[in-house]
């Protein structure tokens, strides 16, 4: 009997390790910005505040399913958003919860407005200005159909 409870429990710890743990947009939405001055650019910025539920997903393994967009238009800057470029962050239909910067492994075969699921590092981002509030790290990406 107790050779087949410690063989469950096993199975368990075993299937709870390998666990991928997918996101989705309502996840990332778990933010608030709060109004604080940046000396670098002499500007206030709308920096964001991370609920707990977010955080305890920092530096974990993550998958989320959205837009690609190449932002810089050369294969330089990646973003997975939760809209496509046309009412994405940028053009000012959605918050900067609705995108993630991603750093792939490898260069990646998307183009813009196609649907991705990617997976990678999540970092998050409070106080750089120069890069989204969410960031994937070590990504990989494919196609969705």
């Amino acid at each position: 009997m107790n050779k087949w409870l410690l063989l469950l429990l096993s199975l368990f710890v075993i299937q709870g390790v390998s666990a991928q743990l997918e996101l989705t947009w309502e996840d990332f939405a778990d933010v608030n910005f709060e109004p604080e001055y940046n000396e670098k650019y002499d500007v206030h910025f709308l920096m964001p505040r991370f609920g707990e539920k977010i955080k305890t997903y920092n530096g974990k393994q993550i998958t989320i399913t959205g837009y690609f967009l190449d932002i810089s238009g050369s294969g330089e800057v990646f973003l997975i958003s939760q809209n496509p470029m046309a009412s994405c962050f940028f053009c000012g239909a959605a918050g900067p919860e609705t995108i993630i910067e991603v750093s792939f492994k490898e260069k990646p075969p998307f183009r813009t407005d196609q649907i991705v699921s990617v997976t990678g590092m999540l970092e998050l981002n409070a106080n750089d200005v120069d890069h989204c509030n969410y960031i994937l790290n070590r990504a990989s990406g494919k196609l969705m159909k």
